[in-house]
Formats: C-alpha cells, sequence, structure tokens
C-alpha cells in the first residue's frame, strides 16, 4: 500500500449539496492538502507496519541463519557420529580376532601339555619295566611327580607368556625337546641297566 500513489481528484471537481443546488468547485489547494492528508495518514499507520515487517525479516533472516548452522553442526556430528563407528567396529573386529588367537593358543598348549604329560607317563612306565625293584620304582614315582609338578608351573608360566610374545608353537617345539631329553635319560637308563 504504501508504494501506491494517490491520485489528486479532478482539478474542478463540482460538489452539490442538494439536487438543484448551483456546483460549488472544491480549490484545487483544498484538494492537494486533502490528498497529502490522506497520504500522510496512510504512511503513519503503515509506518508501524513496515517496521513489524522488517523486524520479522530480520528474525527471519537471522532463524535461516540458525537453521542453516545448526544443519551443519548436525552434519559434522552425523559425520563425527560416523567416524566413531567405523572405529568402534575396527575394534571390535580387531578384540574377536586376538579372541580367536587366543581361543586357538590355548588349545594348541592344552594338546602340547597332554603330550609332554603322555611323554612322561611312557617314560616312567619305560623305566618300572626296566628297572623292577622297589626302591628304584619308589624314586621313579617321586621323580615322576616332582617333573610333572615342575612341568606344569613351567608351562602355566610359559603359556601366560608366550601368548603375547612366542605363541603355541615355540611351547610345543620346547617340549618336544624336553620330550627328546627325557627318551635319551630313558635310553641311557636302559643301557645301564642292560649292562648292571
Amino acid at each position: 500500500m504504501s508504494g501506491q500513489a494517490i491520485t489528486s481528484p479532478e482539478p474542478a471537481l463540482a460538489v452539490r449539496l442538494s439536487p438543484g443546488a448551483p456546483g460549488v468547485e472544491v480549490p484545487e489547494a483544498l484538494i492537494a492538502a486533502l490528498g497529502d492528508w490522506a497520504r500522510q495518514v496512510m504512511e503513519s499507520a503503515s509506518a508501524p507496519l513496515r517496521d513489524s515487517l522488517s523486524r520479522t525479516e530480520d528474525e527471519l533472516a537471522s532463524a535461516r541463519q540458525s537453521h542453516q548452522q545448526s544443519e551443519s553442526e548436525r552434519d559434522a556430528l552425523n559425520s563425527q557420529l560416523a567416524q566413531i563407528t567405523e572405529q568402534r567396529d575396527q575394534a571390535l573386529s580387531k578384540l574377536a580376532e586376538r579372541e580367536a588367537a587366543i581361543e586357538r593358543l590355548t588349545v594348541e598348549l592344552r594338546h602340547a601339555r597332554d603330550i609332554a604329560s603322555d611323554a612322561l607317563v611312557g617314560k616312567a612306565k619305560d623305566q618300572l619295566a626296566i628297572a623292577g625293584k622297589d626302591s628304584q620304582l619308589a624314586d621313579l614315582r617321586k621323580q615322576l611327580e616332582r617333573q610333572v609338578a615342575t612341568s606344569a608351573a613351567e608351562s602355566d608360566a610359559r603359556l601366560a607368556a608366550e601368548m603375547e610374545l612366542v605363541g603355541a608353537t615355540t611351547a610345543r617345539d620346547n617340549f618336544a625337546a624336553e620330550i627328546a631329553a627325557l627318551r635319551a635319560q630313558l635310553d641311557a637308563g636302559r643301557v645301564s641297566a642292560g649292562t648292571a
């Protein structure tokens, strides 16, 4: 409305007071003054609306900017969440791999212990069969018990260290070497028993 111009009435507008009355001409100065007055009334009436519209536009621009900033922050948070989720998934995958490796090493260590225990029992049986003496049997039993206890303690200590550093393969190799040494000792015992 504020952009529309008010056109002045015709300069020679005649106003009739009653039918049949002679025409009265309204002076142009009065018409111009009325037009100015009407414009002023319109401007003063529309000024608060213009101010309100301007404030509303400013608030809308501020809200638009705040919305854009919120969207940027939301996108940044979504990106950060995606990165954290990916890192969590990678960590879970590594954890699963480590748990599988620990389980595999535990099984291999149990197997190596069983082999060593069987070898010790076999050695004890061989020595008992060769010796045949009660005192030697008692000595061999004590020795076997000490070796089993020592071997079990060493195996437990090795398990903790080798799970992190070397793995069950080294433990298995150590047990194989120990078995070979025990067999050599057994063979030496057989030779000495055969010569006695």
